[in-house]
């Protein structure tokens, strides 16, 4: 760990693991596809109904090529339990026609965001997830708890570069799931339960 904030970080690694020693993906998935196309369906809505979903789609659709043929209407009756279906049904439609084109599937930033539904924050899920890769993936829990923890402030982009100068490489993947499941199920936008929270130092409080 590079520098130390009003939040002491060994205190708030140690209060992390406490509040979520298992912590991982909470997406349900069994390969490189089923993650990217469970990944895009994920925005504006919780893993649990992307998970309850992605079990009728996969079974149907279990590859690109399979689903790069798909009705789109047949798509959208699957997935319309979550929110933004109509856009998230042409976006994975369209995302696997062009892995059929390619043959198959990126494993960089650049190649990833070209793909339909697949922005900075989704490929860095992708990348960190399925490759390994490190990197900090921001999305709107890491974002608020990142702010209320003081560790970044500023845009997203600016955030994750922030959290990325205050980890050491080897805690970027760990630092994104614990402040993703931090903020899913504590640090709350709207009512943080703070009184469950272990990050006694937080600023925040």
């Amino acid at each position: 760990m590079k520098n130390q904030l009003k939040v002491s970080l060994p205190n708030l690694i140690n209060s992390l693991d406490l509040m979520f020693p298992n912590a991982k993906c909470e997406l349900n998935y069994n390969n490189l596809f089923e993650l990217i196309i469970a990944v895009v369906l994920s925005a504006q809505t919780t893993d649990k109904r992307v998970n309850e979903v992605t079990k009728t789609l996969f079974s149907k659709y279990g590859d690109y090529k399979l689903l790069s043929k798909a009705n789109v209407m047949d798509v959208i009756d699957i997935i319309k339990p979550l929110g933004m279906y109509k856009v998230k049904a042409n976006n994975i439609i369209k995302l696997s026609q062009k892995l059929d084109d390619l043959g198959y599937i990126p494993n960089t930033l650049e190649e990833l965001v070209k793909l339909d539904g697949v922005g900075r924050k989704s490929a860095n899920v992708i990348l960190s997830e399925y490759f390994k890769i490190p990197r900090i993936a921001v999305d709107t829990h890491v974002y608020r708890t990142s702010i209320r923890l003081n560790l970044a402030k500023g845009s997203v982009l600016e955030v994750e570069k922030k959290l990325m100068n205050t980890f050491d490489e080897e805690y970027w993947y760990y630092i994104h799931i614990h402040l993703v499941l931090l903020g899913r199920y504590i640090c709350k936008a709207k009512k943080p339960l703070c009184d469950k929270c272990l990050i006694k130092d937080c600023p925040s409080r």
